[in-house]
């Protein structure tokens, strides 16, 4: 078959970002099938309004729509729009189609989609990595109540008129079906952890010089966005909370809207404890998850963040780092009934700060939780897994 992919934020290994659609890709192509993936071009690095390069053996089309995680809301929506419309002239003019896998978010990456199967009768796969629109009416993003009818039906437009849906999470699956669809048409295959990316050498403990870091202190690493929705503050207060424990430092990895200010703060209040890193390439990133001891996943304390499958989780796995996390549902339950980490309480600061304290003060069980962490990426969620099940449910489903 060939399959037109369409992902806004499509990221290889090289790039700083999730990596889940290149790698589905890769197995597709694997399996005898021809992809095109249809994305943006967020960094601006394409000269003209649209580039096809070929990359790894993925026919790649960048379209020009700048977008950056520090843009106010406007001005993503706009960028949102601006994809939405172009993506859809752009899917139409390509040749020989015949399947369309289309990845949210944003959900308007549903429109070329639906677009393509009224026009042309092709059918499309509909992934759901997060519940649009309940992200932004649960965070007060959406209040008016016109668009908030509208986006809820589109919502249900998109799910009904797709061939299968995908959905990352058990509480994903809740919520597609709270918009009377039925559980047949749905697969739970979450993130993958990359078993041959992250903690398969030895620590370099050497990479620490670089960024100034001690080599024998017990680090505890927060890699992914850093937006109003990651719960930064709270990892911000439990690092004042450990300033005066010159044996734990903190190293905060990422790109979003809080970022610069996040960084002001701590150096207001004097936090010495805290590195900040801009986000990295997976290679480097994976060689400084390999020094940590623990890795942290968090989340502003909003229903909907419960139903998240955050990369940095299975990643967390793969590197074999326990995980201490404050989002209560499936990601606790995850991460506290394999024993490979622990939960703290998402409105205390404190709470966080005994978890870390914890692991600290009781090495053997914090290795311990590692290697379940590690185990757990191996036998159940590795892309090797994972991607065999989503080109396995393609196949048989698109028959």
């Amino acid at each position: 078959m060939k399959i037109l992919y369409i992902h806004q934020y499509f990221k290889t290994p090289k790039q700083y970002g999730a990596t889940r659609s290149y790698w589905i890709s890769q197995s597709l192509i694997a399996k005898g099938h021809k992809v095109t993936m249809l994305c943006s071009d967020p960094l601006g690095e394409i000269q003209k309004g649209i580039e096809r390069v070929h990359v790894d053996g993925i026919d790649v089309i960048y379209i020009k729509v700048p977008y950056d995680q520090k843009m106010s809301v406007f001005r993503r929506l706009l960028a949102f729009i601006i994809f939405m419309f172009r993506s859809a002239r752009v899917a139409f003019q390509e040749k020989n189609v015949d399947l369309v896998f289309a990845s949210s978010v944003p959900l308007t990456i549903g429109f070329p989609a639906l677009l393509l199967k009224k026009f042309k009768k092709i059918p499309y796969f509909f992934e759901v990595r997060n519940l649009w629109p309940e992200v932004p009416i649960q965070m007060g993003a959406l209040n008016n109540k016109l668009v908030k009818k509208i986006a809820i039906w589109f919502e249900k437009t998109i799910y009904k008129n797709a061939l299968h849906i995908i959905a990352l999470s058990p509480g994903i699956v809740e919520g597609v079906m709270k918009r009377n669809i039925p559980s047949s048409k749905i697969s739970m295959i979450p993130n993958m952890s990359k078993i041959d990316n992250f903690g398969n050498r030895p620590p370099d403990f050497n990479i620490g010089d670089k960024y100034g870091l001690k080599k024998d202190s017990f680090k505890v690493i927060y890699f992914g966005a850093m937006g109003i929705a990651n719960g930064l503050n709270y990892i911000i207060n439990a690092i004042e909370l450990l300033k005066n424990d010159q044996n734990i430092e903190f190293i905060l990895i990422g790109r979003g809207a809080l970022r610069t200010s996040l960084e002001e703060k701590c150096k207001s209040m004097g936090l010495k404890n805290v590195c900040f890193l801009e986000g990295l390439p997976m290679k480097e990133l994976s060689e400084i998850v390999n020094i940590c001891d623990v890795s942290l996943v968090t989340y502003s304390n909003i229903p909907v963040f419960e139903t998240h499958s955050p990369n940095k989780l299975f990643d967390s796995f793969s590197a074999g780092k326990p995980v201490i996390t404050n989002t209560p549902g499936w990601i606790k339950g995850l991460v506290t009934n394999n024993n490979c980490g622990l939960f703290a309480n998402p409105e205390k600061s404190e709470d966080l700060v005994q978890q870390i304290l914890f692991l600290k003060e009781n090495p053997e069980k914090c290795i311990q939780m590692g290697k379940n962490s590690r185990k757990l990426a191996e036998t159940k969620f590795d892309k090797s897994i994972l991607c065999e099940e989503i080109v396995n449910t393609i196949e048989s489903i698109s028959k």
